[in-house]
């Protein structure tokens, strides 16, 4: 788009929609590892269990500070 001399603002546009389509894909995956991974090792009583927890606790905290 830059290339061809596309207006910025329609590329900002697009980098705006490109940054809200990768966010909402991140988290559909913490959501689905919230509730295969983490839940199953919860229920299994899995010692990883914590593990699981504290790395979704991270991924949420790098969502948000994206």
């Amino acid at each position: 788009m830059v290339e061809k001399g596309t207006y910025c603002i329609d590329v900002l546009t697009q980098v705006a929609a490109t940054n809200a389509a990768l966010q909402s894909c991140a988290v559909a995956l913490l959501d689905e590892h919230l509730n295969s991974c983490v839940t199953e090792a919860i229920v299994k009583g899995d010692e990883q269990a914590r593990t699981k927890v504290s790395e979704a606790s991270r991924a949420i905290a790098r969502l948000v500070r994206a």
